[in-house]
C-alpha cells in the first residue's frame, strides 16, 4: 500500500495544526477531522480526502474552475457521506477537479442539506504527485461527535 502524502499525528504528539489526520486501518484509510464547528469538521474531512490523493501544496486554485453544488441526506452521517461522495465523483468521473479549499456556504441541519464550494484545478499527473486512489466512501465505523468542542469526525475511505 502506498504511503499517504500528508503526515499523520503520532499518539505521543498533539494534533497537527491542520484539522485532520490519517489513522491506520487494516485495509483502508481512516480520516479523523475536527474543527471549531461541525461545518469546519466537514470541510476538513473533505480536504483530507483530497490530501490523500495528492500533495495539497501542489494545487493552484483556478477560480474559473470553482465548483459549487448542493448535497443532501436524511441524517448527519448520510450528509457527510453525500458530501464526500459527490466530491469523489466529480474528481473521478466528471471534471477531475482536485480541491485545495473547501467552503461550506450553507449548512442546514434541519433538512440535512449543504451548499458547498470547492476550489482547485484539474488534476494533472505532470504537476500533482499521485497519492493513493480512493475507490469509495464508506459508512463503516463512521462517527460524528457533535458533543465535543472539536466536533470530531471519523470516516473510512476505501482504497
Amino acid at each position: 500500500m502506498a504511503e499517504p502524502l500528508a503526515k499523520k499525528a503520532s499518539p505521543d504528539t498533539e494534533q497537527p495544526s491542520k484539522g485532520y489526520e490519517f489513522l491506520d486501518h487494516t485495509a483502508d484509510i481512516q480520516v479523523h477531522s475536527w474543527g471549531a464547528s461541525l461545518k469546519e469538521s466537514f470541510e476538513q474531512a473533505t480536504v483530507a480526502m483530497f490530501a490523500y490523493m495528492t500533495e495539497l501544496d501542489k494545487i493552484t486554485i483556478d477560480e474559473s474552475l470553482t465548483s459549487e453544488f448542493e448535497v443532501e441526506g436524511h441524517d448527519l452521517m448520510s450528509l457527510l457521506y453525500a458530501l464526500l461522495d459527490e466530491f469523489l465523483f466529480r474528481f473521478s468521473a466528471e471534471d477531475n477537479l482536485i480541491c485545495q479549499e473547501i467552503e461550506i456556504v450553507k449548512m442546514d441541519l434541519k433538512d440535512f442539506k449543504i451548499t458547498v464550494r470547492g476550489k482547485g484545478e484539474v488534476f494533472d499527473l505532470a504537476k500533482h504527485p499521485q497519492g493513493t486512489e480512493i475507490k469509495a466512501i464508506t459508512y463503516s465505523n463512521m462517527q460524528i461527535h457533535t458533543e465535543k468542542p472539536t466536533n470530531d469526525i471519523y470516516v473510512i475511505l476505501d482504497i
